[in-house]
């Protein structure tokens, strides 16, 4: 601990000195898993990158200390070391412990144990004055809830007690076929309700089929079980191993029971981001298949596709969206999308009645659902996939999607791009609850939710630029094919596009892996 107490020391002094001078800063992490363009100045960052390390285990509580920055991968290796499980693990590998408290992070296992923040007991904070303070359902409660959803606009996270469970070895997983939106809807909802499911979620490849997975944690495979792995470059992605048992199913008629080692399970979604990989073999007129997706395997984890998403600027006419619905209003959405995109597949994860507490600061819903009450679950859908080229054709279909979220009662995860008016977005949010927490934390120099959320176009493939070099600019980011080649080569060069292409601010420590 004396590591961490010094790394907290040097950023609350540095904090200290901010709001004695009133300069208003930003944290920069070092990654991100968020789609919405950010530059940082590096003379007015709170670089918190060097807290990444997993600190000490609580066997009897079965708790562990965890600094904000070490991601899920990090964590999950950790954890099985020790016999231990986190209950929620987002799919991504490189999704940090405090992108999933302060950001919004429901997952399959979400319908049983809530959103992520739901498993941290308590969270040490360095308020914008700079005072280190402990955050817990006992020690400044309207701190600690308020801290879901707030994407570090009231203060540093430094460190988080996490709840965990007992480790068993595999996931037994069982596909079922689903034939249209309603009949995914009863069944994603459904397979909540079986106590003996640990995770659920579905995938929807058109508007009449798809399939509902159900994983329930075992500890072995049973003699003559069908063992699955996903992690390994000769494996099949999970999507695309989900659409093969879907084929099998439909001719057998039988059902389909695989066994997957927890690991390989609880980021089966991250080689190929779930299918998003499968766009960019589009791009370049590339064949997709098992041979060429093995060939390709270092450029398909979602740490690398995520760097070449923002310096490609291909986020600036890509879709990629989740929104939780209500349940009963959940079929009515995905025939929207059907008929507004038509993009497929889709992602189904079903949340807890409590969801939408962890969402940030949103307005009761006072919606009538199809139902006939209030009193029920989400349904989370991933939509995402290529969007129109034209930008204020993007931008307006995008916006077209926020109204009928709201119109259905739903809420959008706001990592992604945003399109609110400033007066929109405080119709859905509750700005006067959240500005009284800021003001009882003095984090009103720090940028609000919706600054940090908001629209930020670049215009791509504009530049004035002047001479050769922006001629070139102006050809490369008007090209799909040219940007693209371009965002794979920025993502393997190691420059920092959260810095603006230049490396971390002098004497800060480089990220270490846990």
């Amino acid at each position: 601990m004396d590591h961490h107490n010094a790394l907290v020391h040097r950023i609350s002094t540095l904090i200290t000195h901010f709001h004695t001078t009133k300069t208003p800063f930003r944290i920069y992490h070092g990654s991100t898993n968020s789609t919405r363009p950010a530059n940082f100045d590096p003379s007015k960052i709170i670089d918190t990158s060097p807290l990444n390390h997993v600190l000490s285990f609580d066997h009897i509580r079965k708790t562990v200390l965890v600094e904000p920055n070490v991601p899920m991968d990090a964590l999950v290796r950790a954890t099985i070391k020790e016999n231990l499980l986190p209950p929620v693990v987002m799919e991504f590998s490189g999704i940090t412990v405090g992108g999933g408290f302060v950001g919004t992070a429901g997952e399959s296992s979400s319908f049983k144990h809530g959103f992520f923040d739901r498993t941290v007991n308590w969270a040490e904070v360095v308020l914008p004055s700079g005072e280190v303070v402990r955050a817990s359902n006992e020690e400044h409660p309207d701190l600690f809830r308020g801290l879901a959803g707030s994407f570090g606009t009231l203060g540093v996270l430094t460190l988080v007690e996490l709840q965990l469970e007992d480790l068993k070895r595999y996931v037994e997983v069982r596909y079922e076929v689903v034939n249209g939106h309603a009949d995914a809807v009863q069944k994603v909802t459904a397979a909540t309700k079986d106590e003996r499911n640990d995770y659920v979620d579905g995938v929807l490849f058109s508007g009449s089929e798809g399939v509902v997975n159900t994983g329930r944690l075992v500890e072995g495979v049973p003699k003559g079980g069908r063992v699955q792995r996903f992690s390994r470059a000769w494996d099949p992605w999970f999507y695309t191993h989900a659409q093969d048992v879907l084929q099998k199913q439909k001719q057998t008629g039988g059902p389909w029971t695989e066994y997957v080692p927890v690991d390989d399970y609880l980021f089966r979604y991250d080689r190929g981001a779930f299918w998003m990989g499968m766009y960019a073999f589009m791009v370049f007129s590339f064949p997709f298949n098992r041979f060429t997706r093995w060939l390709l395997n270092r450029f398909m984890n979602t740490r690398t596709m995520y760097r070449a998403l923002h310096a490609s600027r291909h986020s600036e006419i890509t879709v990629i969206q989740d929104l939780a619905i209500p349940i009963s209003n959940t079929e009515k959405f995905l025939e929207y999308c059907d008929e507004k995109f038509g993009i497929y597949p889709l992602w189904l994860c079903p949340l807890r009645k409590d969801a939408r507490e962890s969402m940030g600061y949103p307005k009761p819903l006072t919606k009538t659902l199809s139902s006939g009450h209030q009193d029920e679950g989400y349904i989370s859908i991933g939509l995402w996939g290529p969007g129109k080229i034209d930008l204020d054709e993007f931008i307006a279909d995008n916006r077209d999607l926020e109204a009928k979220l709201q119109e259905l009662g739903g809420l959008k995860w706001l990592y992604a791009k945003t399109f609110y008016t400033e007066e929109e977005f405080w119709q859905v949010y509750d700005q006067e609850k959240y500005y009284e927490i800021r003001e009882a934390y003095g984090a009103q120099n720090l940028p609000s939710i919706y600054d940090k959320v908001k629209n930020k176009p670049t215009k791509k493939g504009i530049s004035t630029e002047p001479g050769l070099k922006g001629a070139v600019k102006r050809s490369v980011f008007n090209s799909v094919f040219l940007s693209g080649l371009y965002g794979v080569m920025k993502s393997v060069s190691g420059s920092d596009y959260l810095l603006g292409g230049g490396s971390q601010t002098a004497g800060t420590e480089k990220q270490k892996t846990a």
